[in-house]
């Protein structure tokens, strides 16, 4: 006897990517821009999807479409179920397939560009898009959906655990460092030529000014967790967004910085700038891998969490 056929879903690929267009734009008309569809066709398929699903998607205010609560967890899925298709499509045609690959600021600027060179040494024909921005952002777009995986500085604080997969990758260590012969440390602190850097106390770092990174970003997340939660009374003189200004800014005696080691490692090996060692405090911190579980797990995600991986085990203190 045979087995009856399972129903087909009625919902289209096209309502979908209808819904994710007027998501993302925030109005109709945009949507039939971006999609080359008329305002009609795309009114027409957001109506289909809402009564297929039998929940309103948008709240209508005038001509604005307002996202309704029950929007987001759609858009998530819709998210998941297009690229799921285009990697279907495009198998044969792009067999190295595309990754959209998400880091916090440091590890895109000191640390991915070895690992592409590896992805392209595996896959010549590799399509890589990259995001580059803070460990609060990059996460917010792994829960969107809009990137396939990411290396986050930061410990990872998605707002639902239950959909983000995430994994110790590597680890890494702050450092505080100063201009060599900065007038900040002249009187205040001494040289040890032995390890080649200034050795302060937590009273004597209190006493000086600091340039970190600003809230939101992995680096100073580690800062205020393992550095300024023993100095109260420290003058942060400013919180920068970019990891090289802080460098220049202390290069040019502002004050001291705090970032990691991939940052500043050739300036502490040419001597502009000195590491400053505080006594008590550890700097060192996991980096994250992380990434939604709806995502498709196409080839080329396996060939880089591969990637990852050697590169994980090869940083490995023997």
């Amino acid at each position: 006897m045979k087995k009856p056929l399972q129903t087909l879903p009625k919902i289209t690929l096209k309502q979908l990517s209808v819904f994710v267009s007027i998501y993302q734009t925030g109005s109709t008309s945009r949507a039939s821009e971006e999609l080359h569809l008329s305002q009609s066709a795309v009114s027409s398929a957001l109506s289909e999807l809402e009564s297929r699903l039998q929940m309103p998607l948008f709240e209508r205010v005038g001509r604005r479409l307002n996202h309704h609560p029950n929007a987001h967890p759609i858009y998530v899925q819709a998210q998941a179920i297009l690229g799921q298709a285009l990697t279907l499509e495009h198998y044969h045609k792009h067999q190295a397939g595309q990754i959209r690959i998400g880091t916090s600021t440091t590890i895109g600027n000191y640390v991915l560009p070895s690992l592409l060179a590896t992805l392209y040494e595996t896959l010549p024909d590799a399509n890589v898009d990259m995001y580059i921005a803070n460990t609060q952002e990059v996460v917010s777009e792994i829960e969107q959906l809009n990137i396939d995986i990411a290396l986050v500085e930061g410990v990872p604080r998605p707002t639902d655990m239950k959909t983000i997969e995430q994994r110790a990758w590597r680890t890494d260590t702050l450092k505080v460092f100063a201009k060599r012969n900065s007038q900040w440390l002249i009187e205040l602190a001494s040289y040890n030529d032995d390890n080649g850097c200034y050795e302060l106390s937590l009273e004597q770092l209190a006493q000086l000014p600091l340039l970190v990174r600003e809230a939101g970003s992995g680096t100073r997340q580690i800062i205020d967790e393992q550095l300024l939660k023993h100095l109260p009374n420290a003058e942060i003189v400013m919180a920068i967004q970019q990891s090289e200004a802080i460098k220049h800014m202390v290069m040019a005696d502002i004050g001291l910085g705090c970032l990691s080691q991939h940052v500043i490692e050739s300036e502490l090996a040419s001597g502009k700038l000195v590491q400053v060692k505080v006594a008590g405090i550890d700097l060192s911190r996991t980096w994250w891998l992380v990434w939604h579980k709806a995502r498709h797990q196409s080839p080329i995600w396996q060939t880089f969490i591969d990637i990852l991986t050697e590169a994980s085990i090869s940083k490995k203190p023997q």
